[in-house]
């Protein structure tokens, strides 16, 4: 009653149009829904990206770098509409989309997921003065989705951020190698505590060339993680 109540005063917005959903019931419109382009086959065995020749195992990036996490899976190209959804997620207060997210990220990937074997998921972190202006970090709540219905723990007091990078975009390889040196660390206080972690996945909304997620996966194996993979919502071109 109470939901029906909510539903009505506050009608879920679609994640991709930002209007009322339509049919009531859904969490995005179906028409809207079909505009973001999943991933599919041929796609990287690694980091997820669609490449085009069948008979390449990795696209261009991982086959010419060396990465330490082991596998990922990213759901959407992020094209304009992906950016938009995100965008509007992220800086918008639409906490709200995260369902849908986390409903379409299952449906696709909940046995891939499950078949890691996990001992945790753990959401890629924001600067404290991100968070304090944000009020929230997008990958945590995907992450608590996640283990919610997986039932995987969540880790989200153990890596921390402790740099304010510069944006991300526009940077090319080296200079977003750069901007994430010393970017993140761990709170030695936590690590007794999760002495018994060895198998994670790293949380994030947007994978573009694997920086992040690779000085992620640097500070955790150097702290005794032995295998990390992660899971995004979107995937862009890289470089």
């Amino acid at each position: 009653m109470v939901k029906e109540l909510l539903d009505m005063i506050y009608p879920r917005r679609c994640p991709i149009c930002g209007d009322i959903v339509i049919p009531k019931g859904e969490k995005a419109c179906p028409d809207c829904k079909a505009l973001l382009q999943v991933i599919k086959e041929p796609r990287c065995k690694r980091c997820s990206k669609p490449i085009e020749n069948e008979e390449k195992e990795y696209c261009y990036d991982c086959a010419t770098k060396h990465f330490h996490y082991s596998r990922g899976y990213a759901l959407w190209i992020y094209d304009k509409n992906m950016r938009k959804s995100i965008g509007d997620f992220k800086y918008h207060n639409r906490k709200e989309y995260a369902d849908f997210y986390i409903e379409e990220l299952l449906k696709y990937y909940e046995e891939s997921l499950k078949e890691i074997g996990a001992d945790a998921f753990i959401p890629i972190p924001i600067h404290k003065s991100k968070l304090k202006i944000r009020g929230f970090n997008q990958a945590q709540i995907l992450a608590l989705g996640l283990g919610k219905a997986l039932g995987i723990k969540v880790i989200d007091d153990l890596l921390i951020r402790d740099k304010r990078t510069l944006p991300q975009k526009g940077l090319n390889d080296r200079e977003r190698l750069k901007n994430l040196s010393q970017a993140f660390s761990v709170d030695k206080s936590k690590i007794k505590a999760y002495d018994n972690i060895n198998k994670v996945i790293l949380v994030d909304d947007i994978y573009t060339t694997g920086s992040t997620i690779e000085a992620c996966t640097n500070i955790l194996q150097q702290n005794g993680v032995s295998e990390v993979y992660y899971v995004s919502l979107s995937i862009g071109k890289g470089f």
